[in-house]
This record gives C-alpha cells, structure tokens and sequence, in this order.
C-alpha cells in the first residue's frame, strides 16, 4: 500500500503513535524530491519550524554530539552517568533500529505513545503550513523539532542531542550547547560532506560554538588539526582522548570491560557490560562531555560513572542477543567499525562464524566485505530496508569474487534471513547480523521471534 502524502497525514489531529509514523515515513519518501535552501540558510527549514512552537531549544541545557562512529553511543553513555547522579536527561539518537520513537528518550526509557503524538501535534498545523513554502522542513527537521518539544515539555535537565549527517548543516546545529563533542571522522557521506578527512572535519566541526568546550576522541592527524583550528579561533576550550583525558581496558570478556578511566584530576575504575575495547574510548568522551559540562560536582562525578556505565546498554552496538549459540547484532558500516566488530567477535570462542548481512546502498563493497567476512563459515545476504539498502545480488556477487567458496544464500526477507540462520546452528556456533544500522534492528525483531520460539 503507497504512503499517504505529508499533506494527508496532517489534515487531522493526531490520535495515534501510528499516525505520527505515517507522517515521518511519508516525509522520508518524499526527501529525494524535497526543495532544499541554499547552504546559506541550510537550517531555515528547522529554525522556521523551531520560531513557531516558541524555540524551546533556547530553553534547553544540551550537550551535542557529531562523529562518524561512535556519537550515539557516546549520547547513551552520557545519558546514563547523568541519570545515575539523580538528572532527568532527555536524549535524541538516530537512526532507530526498530522503531520511530526510539529516537527520543526521557528519563533513559523510550518516549510513550501519548507523549510522541502530544509533541508532534504541537507541531502539526505549523508544519502543515511550512510545507507549502519554499524550503519546506524534511523528516530529521521535524524529528529535531519534536524532540526538542518533548524535552522541554518534559522538563529535562539536560538534553544529550546526536548530530544526524555531518554537524555544521545539521538541523540539530540550531543549539548553543553547553559541551559540543566530535567523537570520530572517517570518509564517510563523502558526496555531502566532502572527499577528504579535512573536508569532513570541517563539517563536524561545525558544532563548535564561541567559548563552548570541545571533547574529542582520537582523530586522524589532518581531521584533529582542523577541529584544534576551529577550537583554537572560537576560543573553545578542547579536551582530547588520550591527552587531556584518557581511558585503558583492564579486562575484556563477553561479560564487559574493566576500564581505568582518567579526566583531569579524575582516576577511577569502572565496569561496562559491553563486548569490544573498541566501546571504552566512548565511556571516556562521555565522562568528559559531563565533566565539561559542570551538571554534576566533582565529588559526585566518579561514583555516577560509575553506576550509570555499569548499568548502561547499548543496543546494536556488538549487542550479545544469545550465548549458546552465539548471536551479535551490530551496525558495522564502516571499514573502522567492521574492524573493529571482528577483533570483538575474535575473542567469542565458536567452532563456526555464520554472517547475516545487509548493508546500505552506497557502501564500498569490495572493501567491507573482505573485513566482515574475514573468518565467516557461511554467508546469508539480506535486504533490511527496502529503498535504503544495496542490492542482495551485488553483495552476494562482490563477498563470492573476494571468498571464492565461500557458500553465500540470499534470503531477500530480513527476519527470515535471521530465523533461518539461527534454526541451523549448533550451540558452539555464532551468528552475527551486521552491515547497517538496519541490519542490526532487524536482528533485534528476528532473533525476538526466533529465539522466543526455541523456548
């Protein structure tokens, strides 16, 4: 059945979660065709929107966060050292793995049907209105506008906000934070953010405001010089990883890594329940984006990381979702992030490694999948989103020209691809769901049914 039109979906007032999702799917549709603003008013569609329900986001304590890798579970993280020292945080990620409202949370728990559909109607007759000019707002304009309604409705202390694409275009760059954070840059978007790991600097670094502090995670020389550049004229005081703060894994098991953190006069020991050191460096941008922002005192600084990291989850992230076998789910889609998913997966004892993939269109495919499937015993390929994800041909093509005898299937429904899977492996096996942020939410609904139904 075809979307409704973005003007159908806001004829009337909504009464239902359902309703809300019509109206974001219909704008994702639409996006391709959308009139975008010259870049000198890239973020006038937000900022219009924003001017209508009374710029609630002037009223927001927020700290930003923009990276390749790494920002949405740094915005976890955060969220979950601010909460474990008494702060009701509200936080915006993106993408979601399976549903729309999960992009907003309040108090670490999903957005609740009534609360989504109250802020979207908030915003409802001003949007209808504005899609009937130039530059009409696009589906992250609006997700940016409502979750800054729900935070302000909601009456957060704090506001963690992850960047969507890029930063300094970004609907999300319309704050003054309080901390602004770049966690990574890699070449990646390279047809909207630029060619070269400088150019895509220089977009991230766009979050960087006047007399703001700037935390950063470990950056290629040329991309850290840029952002140092932009910290250095703006007169921002810049906090890195692995000069000013730092973190070591002592200990790494399926069970979660023992990590020695340190940030300024800072050093303490913590515990993360998460399977790969690759996560540590985000615990320690996160600790330093709180830090920085001066919501908690120093004396209580140490024992919230503590209780916030050791409780924190991290959904799609090399998340463990079975142990006999076992099963990971994680959004690798880069070639740091597939590498670093594999060294994760080398440390789970398993006679056979069967991969599940499905990644987005776009991707080099003939430099990830040598890094996916590097050690894998079967492949299955799969389509998680119908018009964001490659081909299953092309995929099955490039993985059987780089691993000649590779057996490789092609299961084109994403929870069959899963089930299917899981149904053939023994208990010393492991099965991992990865290639996109897509991938990994697939894996979360497959393995919910597959699992559920293996008792």
């Amino acid at each position: 059945m075809p979307l409704p039109s973005p003007v159908t979906c806001l004829a009337a007032p909504f009464r239902t979660g359902a309703e809300v999702v019509h109206l974001f799917e219909s704008l994702a549709a639409a996006e391709a065709a959308r009139r975008r603003p010259p870049e000198a008013r890239a973020l006038q569609p937000v900022g219009e929107l924003l001017a209508r329900v009374g710029h609630p986001e002037r009223r927001l304590r927020v700290i930003h966060i923009a990276g390749s890798k790494g920002k949405g579970s740094t915005a976890l993280l955060c969220e979950a050292i601010l909460g474990a020292a008494g702060l009701r945080v509200g936080t915006f990620t993106s993408p979601h793995l399976e549903r729309w409202s999960e992009r907003f949370r309040i108090a670490g728990r999903e957005v609740s049907e009534p609360g989504l559909v109250a802020a979207a109607e908030r915003i409802r007759p001003h949007l209808a209105v504005l899609l009937r000019g130039a530059y009409p707002p696009g589906f992250f304009d609006l997700a940016t506008a409502i979750a800054f309604v729900l935070f302000e409705q909601s009456g957060v202390d704090v506001a963690v906000i992850e960047v969507g694409l890029g930063g300094r275009l970004d609907a999300t760059n319309v704050v003054h934070p309080a901390v602004s954070c770049v966690t990574s840059i890699e070449l990646e978007h390279t047809e909207r953010l630029g060619g070269s790991l400088a150019a895509i600097a220089r977009e991230k670094a766009g979050v960087v405001k006047a007399g703001v502090p700037v935390v950063t995670g470990a950056l290629p020389v040329e991309a850290a010089e840029v952002v140092r550049a932009r910290a250095t004229a703006l007169d921002a005081p810049l906090r890195r990883l692995g000069h000013e703060f730092g973190v070591r894994v002592g200990r790494a098991s399926p069970d979660g890594l023992l990590l020695h953190l340190e940030s300024g006069a800072l050093a303490f020991e913590a515990r993360l329940p998460v399977l790969g050191p690759h996560l540590a460096g985000n615990a320690a941008m996160a600790l330093a984006c709180v830090q920085q922002s001066a919501l908690i005192t120093r004396s209580r600084l140490a024992e919230a990381a503590r209780r916030g990291l050791a409780v924190a989850t991290l959904p799609g992230r090399t998340e463990i979702l079975g142990r006999r076998p076992w099963v990971v789910a994680d959004g690798a889609h880069t070639e740091s992030s597939a590498s670093a998913l594999v060294r994760a997966l080398d440390t789970l004892a398993c006679h056979e490694r069967h991969m599940v993939l499905s990644i987005s269109a776009g991707k080099d495919l003939h430099r990830l999948l040598p890094i996916l499937l590097a050690g894998a015993s079967t492949l299955t390929v799969t389509r998680a989103e119908p018009n964001r994800s490659a081909d299953p041909e092309a995929i099955a093509a490039c993985a059987a020209g780089c691993f000649p005898g590779l057996p490789v299937r092609i299961v084109a429904d994403p929870l069959a691809a899963v089930r299917s899977t899981l149904a053939q492996l023994s208990a010393e096996a492991l099965m991992c769901v990865t290639g996109s942020v897509y991938a990994a939410g697939a894996a979360r609904a497959g393995l919910a049914l597959a699992l559920g139904s293996r008792g």
